[in-house]
Parts: structure tokens; sequence; C-alpha cells
């Protein structure tokens, strides 16, 4: 008796940050798989039929089949976005720009290709988070991603307070990010409300001819800060010892 065709693999595919030249961020095998796949899952099918073009996409954009997944998928569609891979086909997912899954819908597609026994495959490529990170100089040892923070002034300023508490009591870096038209916002934010001493990391624009990355106190902040509109950001904050 037929038990059907094997499940095809949930291949992790990253994407570029900004303009930055795919053959810089990305490995060829990742560029390489990219060309293969005929059927995507996408935060945004507009964005990701511009990085297969991109990417030097073999075949006509047109034949890629792209279904969205972004924030607005109700979680009771994930199941079917998974049918082509349980007719054997693989597909790619894709994020907006960087690592799928990582502040990213991507990861429920992937916590119910677990469930229904489907292998997933990630693919090294850029994270803006993890680039950070690293080129912070905080602690890389302990720290915790908390998404965006509230945009109402009250709220978001007991939030940094308390993100900054976390930090010290826990010696872990804090990490989150913002929507770039509202990062100047955020910035002020922070200066208003953290400690003088405590570390601030912007890494602004990575993987660009334009980054940037600094750390140093918000005293120092304070004293001489850049303009941060629409530029793509994030923000680490370290009080610990």
């Amino acid at each position: 008796m037929s038990t059907g065709p094997a499940p095809g693999t949930l291949y992790l595919l990253p994407t570029g940050l900004g303009d930055a030249a795919l053959a810089d961020v990305l490995p060829g095998q990742a560029l390489s798989l990219a060309g293969r796949l005929t059927r995507f899952i996408a935060e945004n099918p507009k964005s990701a039929r511009a990085f297969l073009k991109q990417a030097g996409y073999p075949r006509p954009l047109a034949t890629a089949a792209i279904t969205t997944l972004d924030k607005n998928t109700p979680v009771q569609a994930i199941p079917a976005l998974l049918e082509p891979l349980r007719q054997g086909h693989d597909v790619g997912l894709v994020s907006e720009a960087g690592c799928p899954a990582i502040a990213d819908p991507g990861a429920l597609l992937v916590r119910a290709a677990h469930r229904a026994g489907i292998t997933d495959v990630p693919l090294v490529g850029p994270s803006s988070i993890l680039l950070a990170l690293m080129a912070s100089g905080l602690n890389g040892q302990r720290f915790a991603f908390h998404g965006y923070l509230p945009v109402k002034n009250a709220a978001r300023a007991e939030r940094l307070r308390e993100l900054e508490r976390r930090s010290r009591q826990e010696d872990a870096t804090q990490v989150f990010i913002e929507t770039p038209y509202r990062n100047d916002a955020l910035l002020h934010a922070l200066l208003d409300n953290c400690a003088p001493d405590t570390l601030l990391c912007v890494a602004t624009d990575l993987t660009q001819p334009s980054a940037q990355v600094r750390t140093q106190r918000i005293a120092d902040w304070r004293r001489n800060h850049p303009s941060l509109d629409r530029r793509p950001s994030v923000f680490l904050v370290y009080a610990g010892t």
C-alpha cells in the first residue's frame, strides 16, 4: 500500500540586510538553494521577489510560488502552509530582511513543521541582532532580545527602566529594536531614563557601507548623539559590572 511521497524539507533561507550585495553576506550554499527552490513562504512577497532577482533566480520570477506569512496571518492558517511540504516539495521560508524565524512570524511555521514531522534546515546568513551583539563589546554570554518596546512615552520609559534594572541584576545585555522612523524617539527616551553610567550601543545600517556601531555611557551619548531617523538600528543596554 502506498504511503504517499516523503515530506519535503523546509529551508530557513536568510536574505540580506538593506542593499548589501548578497555575495558579501550570504554563503554560496544559500544562494544556490534559493535558485533551486520553486516554492517559498515569505513575510513580504514583493521583497522576496526582489531578493530572488538579486540572487540571480534562474527562472521567470512569476513561476516562483510565494505564499504570505506575516503578523496578520491567523494561527489557524499556519498548518495549511505546510501542505506543499506534505506533498513532497521543498519550500524556502524567507524573512523580509535577515534570518527567518528570528524576530519574525516564521517561527510559528517552524513550530508547526516540527509537530508535523517535517525537517527544517537553517542556513547561514546575517542577523542584525547577533551582528550588533558581536560588535557591541557588551556581555555576549548573557543577553535577552525583547523585540519592540511600547510606543507610548510613559510605558516605554517604564519598560526601559525595567530593562536597565534587569541588566544590572542579571549582568545581562538587553537588546531591542524599533521601527526606523521612531528610532530618534527611542534614543531620546533612553537618554532621559537610563543612568549616566549605563552603557548603550546603537548599531545602525549593519552590512551597509554606511554602517555604524557605537558603544558608550549614557552620559556621553547625551553630549553628542546622531539622528537615526529611518536608519535600521539595533539598541543594546548593559548596566552590569
